[in-house]
């Protein structure tokens, strides 16, 4: 009866204890989360983002509940984090989950922009095409956005996160790409364009009569192949002056892989540059890190075309692991990249910081500059390391004609009257790349490409949140290299420890059977 009673006391206060926990679990939200870089944890952005909603935001989730692996686990990832936005939002988040399984509602997600995906599932031992929704769409006010498909959950909270702020946001920010110079067009930049136009607007800005649009947020100096006038200049200058942000993505030796030579380009640019701590140096970059080329040779009278190695496109894997833009990325594939560096910025009061570098086996060529693929380049080629491809300078800036006289147009006309001229900017950012190639459509073959001008972007135009979502690497890491004993050890001792572990526990519990059975006989 003793016993009986102890049993139900332990019980209800088991019970109690599980009660107890939940309701502080609903008063008090945790989450743990053990992977090195926290990737299952909402990021400072995100909660930031849901703590400022001053409205009920609505999420309406359409996704099929019946769908194999792996679709029904991103049903499930889908839950949580919405789970974790609402810890933060409290009653300004509402979500649902929609079952399209009628036609009325397969109707209802079409009309909300939610189509219909083939998918394949196994059914009776063979594979058959299934027509699913999953699909999300968001309102806020009056407004709406929609995440169509969602196959794969390793940006799901960038995803959500950009599109929130697209609907609370009352304002969306416009990059400025300077022309009049043989710069590239914007229909070149389709990716760019594609990538970021939910976010930023994109416009063209001439200077050859007038300064910078004030609703410009940064100004893109993409790849000029003409020297920029001092005029124009001036207005580059002054829109810095007043807090804005210049992006230079420079060619100092523009060159193409159908061209045996190059030589640089004198684009009037570097007194400006250096000016601000800049400096883009008229050479060309060589790594033993590069991207491949094809290229036809002859073997015994047969022309077979093949990949090698181009140390004048080099793949950059060195980035600074301090700085947003760049901590996360893998690698970045340049064309014809120069190198770049910093004057006496400390003097200036100004922060200068590598954002890029070449590997530890890298070189620089000057002067002539031959390119021609089939040649072999000399041992001594590749003895620098980590050169300069791009960095940044923070802080607030002397203006470049601060003691000059100000620039006059074709007339002769001073463009500014002296007395309006800026002379030093509030804190502000400069970025500076070698390579002006990197950003177009026939360019980017790494995804880390597009990435890097994104982040870009939001660094310049102080969205730094969004950079720290979207460089969440959700894929698996490599396991580390070990040797092949180790390897061995490890997969015998997964096959033999388990069942050896339930023997010697057999063991003991024998053991003390006996022992308790002896014990029992004695008294």
């Amino acid at each position: 009866m003793k016993n009986k009673q102890q049993m139900l006391t332990r019980a209800f206060l088991v019970l109690g204890i599980l009660v107890l926990i939940n309701i502080i679990s609903i008063r008090l939200f945790t989450r743990l989360d053990l992977t090195a870089e926290n990737v299952y944890t909402l990021s400072p952005a995100s909660v930031k983002l849901m703590e400022s909603l001053d409205d009920r935001l609505t999420v309406k989730v359409y996704f099929n509940e019946d769908l194999p692996a792996p679709y029904n686990s991103n049903r499930r990832a889908i839950y949580d984090v919405l789970n974790d936005y609402r810890a933060y939002a409290g009653d300004n988040l509402q979500y649902t989950f929609i079952d399209p399984s009628t036609d009325e509602l397969m109707q209802e997600a079409t009309r909300e922009g939610i189509p219909p995906v083939e998918i394949q599932a196994l059914e009776a031992d063979k594979f058959v095409a299934k027509r699913a929704y999953m699909g999300i769409v968001l309102l806020f006010e009056d407004r709406k956005e929609v995440i169509p498909v969602v196959q794969n959950t390793a940006s799901l909270e960038y995803d959500l996160s950009s599109a929130i702020k697209r609907l609370v946001s009352r304002d969306q920010k416009t990059i400025g790409f300077l022309t009049g110079h043989g710069e590239p067009e914007l229909s070149r930049l389709q990716s760019v364009q594609k990538a970021l136009a939910k976010q930023y607007r994109f416009t063209t800005v001439n200077c050859a009569n007038d300064p910078v649009p004030d609703n410009v947020s940064v100004l893109v100096v993409d790849a000029p192949t003409q020297p920029i006038p001092e005029g124009e200049q001036f207005f580059i200058d002054q829109f810095i002056m007043k807090g804005g942000k210049v992006a230079f993505l420079l060619n100092a030796v523009p060159a193409t892989l159908q061209q045996q030579y190059a030589q640089p380009l004198d684009l009037k640019l570097d007194p400006l540059l250096e000016n601000y701590g800049l400096r883009l140096n008229r050479d060309l970059v060589r790594d033993v890190q590069c991207s491949n080329i094809s290229l036809i040779q002859e073997h015994g009278g047969f022309r077979i075309q093949s990949a090698i190695p181009y140390p004048f496109l080099p793949v950059a894997s060195v980035f600074d692991e301090n700085n947003v833009m760049v901590k996360d990325l893998q690698q970045l594939a340049f064309f014809f990249v120069s190198s770049v560096d910093t004057g006496n910025v400390a003097s200036r009061g100004l922060k200068a910081t590598v954002l890029v570098k070449s590997s530890e086996r890298s070189g620089r060529q000057s002067g002539m500059f031959i390119l021609d693929p089939r040649m072999q380049p000399d041992p001594g080629a590749f003895s620098e390391s980590n050169i300069p491809l791009a960095i940044v300078v923070e802080g607030s800036f002397e203006s470049f004609f601060a003691n000059r006289p100000v620039p006059t147009d074709t007339n002769g006309v001073p463009v500014a009257s002296a007395q309006s001229v800026l002379k030093k900017s509030p804190n502000t950012r400069l970025v500076l790349v070698g390579d002006g190639d990197f950003i177009l459509d026939n360019y980017i073959r790494s995804s880390d490409n597009l990435t890097f001008f994104a982040n870009m972007m939001d660094y310049l135009v102080d969205d730094m949140g969004l950079i720290e979502i979207r460089s969440k690497n959700l894929v698996a890491p490599p396991l580390d290299p070990v040797s092949d004993g180790t390897r061995g050890f490890v997969k015998w001792a997964d096959l033999l420890l388990p069942p050896l572990l339930m023997i010697l526990y057999g063991l003991f519990r024998w053991r003390q059977r006996k022992a308790r059975k002896k014990a029992l006989a004695v008294s």
